[in-house]
């Protein structure tokens, strides 16, 4: 029996999915036990539960795995801080002592988490791997195109490669700054909603509306190229974002 466990925490939504023998055997977000709705900290109930679901202990896991490279992370941070100080340094003080204390620190905090009953090895993931795996390795399909857009993970804010069999590669990304989904974030605090929790409430209430700002849009705020740009930029224009079907 192989028994893996994968946590995502300190960012938001954070949980925790148990994986034996390559199925995933239990799943939950922290929010369910804390009744804190996005709760970004450590998902030790989800843990708890997860195992307490099959049976095992923390003993009994061969390995625990973080959805992206921290370090990679606050690479990011830290160069994005010193490229726009001062206007950044009330961000910078809020976010350090988080990252000083826990974010750096994650195999001890893991390791807390589980009791101090886990000895073996923990896996750091870089985050559209995770993204496309979690989408990828549940699939039915033995090989498939994998394409990842979010916000950010670690530099990357869009991802596609291929996967095969039990291996996934990415062959392209697009990095941070430029990035569709913080754009996405951007536009869900301009109409009045929590960045990382009202996406989907801007992306329900679309389809009620009008395109009126669509060539403003393109033409101050995205640089489409290529056959996948002349897609979105048509999708854009009739205000049928959900129609856009991406193959690489």
């Amino acid at each position: 029996m192989t028994a893996i466990l994968g946590i995502s925490a300190f960012y938001h939504d954070s949980a925790a999915a148990l994986i034996v023998d390559g199925r995933i055997v239990a799943a939950a977000q922290e929010e369910h036990f804390t009744r804190k709705k996005h709760d970004s900290g450590f998902p030790g109930h989800a843990i708890d539960f997860c195992l307490r679901e099959v049976g095992l202990t923390p003993e009994q896991l061969d390995y625990v795995g973080f959805y992206d490279k921290p370090l990679l992370t606050f690479e990011r941070l830290l160069e994005t801080y010193l490229a726009y100080a001062p206007a950044g340094f009330k961000s910078f003080l809020r976010a350090m002592p988080l990252w000083l204390k826990q974010k750096l620190h994650l195999p001890r905090e893991m390791s807390k988490g589980l009791h101090g009953r886990y000895r073996k090895k923990y896996v750091f993931t870089q985050h559209h791997i995770s993204h496309a795996a979690s989408t990828f390795y549940p699939s039915p399909y033995d090989e498939a195109a994998i394409l990842v857009i979010d916000g950010v993970g670690e530099w990357a804010t869009c991802s596609f490669g291929v996967g095969r069999g039990n291996r996934i590669e990415l062959s392209a990304e697009l990095y941070f700054p430029h990035s569709l989904g913080l754009l996405y974030s951007a536009f869900t605090s301009f109409t009045g909603f929590e960045v990382n929790g009202g996406e989907y409430k801007l992306m329900g209430l679309a389809p009620y509306g009008e395109p009126r700002y669509a060539d403003l849009i393109l033409d101050k705020l995205l640089d489409l190229r290529g056959c996948l740009g002349t897609h979105f930029r048509n999708s854009l224009k009739i205000g049928r974002l959900d129609k856009i079907n991406p193959l690489f």
